[in-house]
Order: structure tokens, then C-alpha cells, then sequence
């Protein structure tokens, strides 16, 4: 069996940096996601040169958090109430005559 085809624990090997095709192997997810992760903050890439990579911890950060229950409704803040964006004020017909060329 070749190196290639012999399968491989990412998170135990004694590599502290991965890339993101790798890092989306060892989540199971495609490579598209892991980019997705980084452009939201969910993942914090290493950048070294033009290079990024992911580190282990940082894996193990994002899973733990995936794992933890979110807060209850009564312990989160309470937002304000948003203002209303109906615009139908904005088209209505004067009551006026109108004039036609």
C-alpha cells in the first residue's frame, strides 16, 4: 500500500499546520466550506508568505464550540425591537389634479 492510499489520522500526526484540504478532511467537509470558515472568522487561518494554513488547536477550538449548547433564550440580551422599511408611503397618489401633456 502506497502513501498515497494508506489512510491518514490527520489531528494525531505530528503535523501542527494544515492546509485547508486537509483540514477539510479531517472535518469531513468539502474544501469550499473550510474557505467559507475562514472568510466568516469561524476559522483563523496562519498565513506564512502566500501560503495558509490551519492549526490543529484551531480545529479543535472550532469543533468544541460546535459541541457546546448555545446559550438559553432567557441569557441572551434582548435587541430592540426594528423599525418598520414599508415603503408604501412613499408611492402613493396625491389627491390633487394631475395634469397630462
Amino acid at each position: 500500500m502506497g502513501a498515497a492510499q494508506r489512510p491518514r489520522n490527520l489531528l494525531c500526526t505530528d503535523a501542527l499546520l494544515l492546509t485547508p484540504e486537509e483540514a477539510a478532511r479531517a472535518l469531513r467537509v468539502g474544501r469550499t466550506t473550510i474557505y467559507a470558515l475562514m472568510k466568516a472568522g469561524d476559522l483563523r487561518p496562519v498565513h506564512i508568505g502566500r501560503s495558509c494554513r490551519i492549526s490543529r488547536a484551531e480545529l479543535e477550538r472550532y469543533v468544541r464550540r460546535l459541541e457546546t449548547p448555545p446559550p438559553s433564550a432567557s441569557a441572551r440580551p434582548r435587541r430592540h425591537p426594528r423599525t418598520s422599511t414599508s415603503q408604501g408611503g412613499l408611492f402613493e397618489l396625491t389627491s390633487g389634479p394631475v395634469e397630462q401633456a
